[in-house]
């Protein structure tokens, strides 16, 4: 239901390294930081917006915990996320991100793409 995938490691040296993604998304992106021990989300998205269908968060450093719950059928889990890599969460999937460690995220949409398509789990 949710996937993972690490991003693309292109070159590393020295300095650090240098990873590389596809994403056909434009416009505004929301830069995320969280301290360790915080919950965010706690949310599904109905995908009545492009970009909340599904909804892509990038971890790029830190480790996150992925609490999910489909809103239409008994599935969930959990999945470890260690930056940099991409999380993908379909439409009708609830969500929480609990940091594991202190983590930067970019989530691949604007915070108006979530207006109107942001609902509790009591909503479902």
């Amino acid at each position: 239901m949710v996937t993972v995938e690490p991003l693309v490691l292109i070159g590393s040296d020295e300095r650090g390294a240098t990873f590389v993604f596809d994403n056909d998304r434009t416009g505004q992106f929301i830069v995320v930081h969280r301290k360790k021990g915080s919950v965010s989300g706690r949310q599904f998205h109905k995908g009545r917006t492009e970009h909340k269908n599904p909804e892509k968060l990038l971890i790029m450093q830190g480790i996150a915990r992925l609490n999910w719950r489909d809103a239409r059928s008994d599935a969930n889990g959990t999945v470890m996320i260690e930056g940099p890599a991409m999380a993908k969460v379909p439409a009708y999937v609830w969500h929480e991100l609990v940091a594991e460690t202190d983590f930067v995220m970019l989530e691949l949409n604007a915070l108006a793409d979530g207006q109107g398509d942001t609902f509790s789990w009591e909503e479902r």
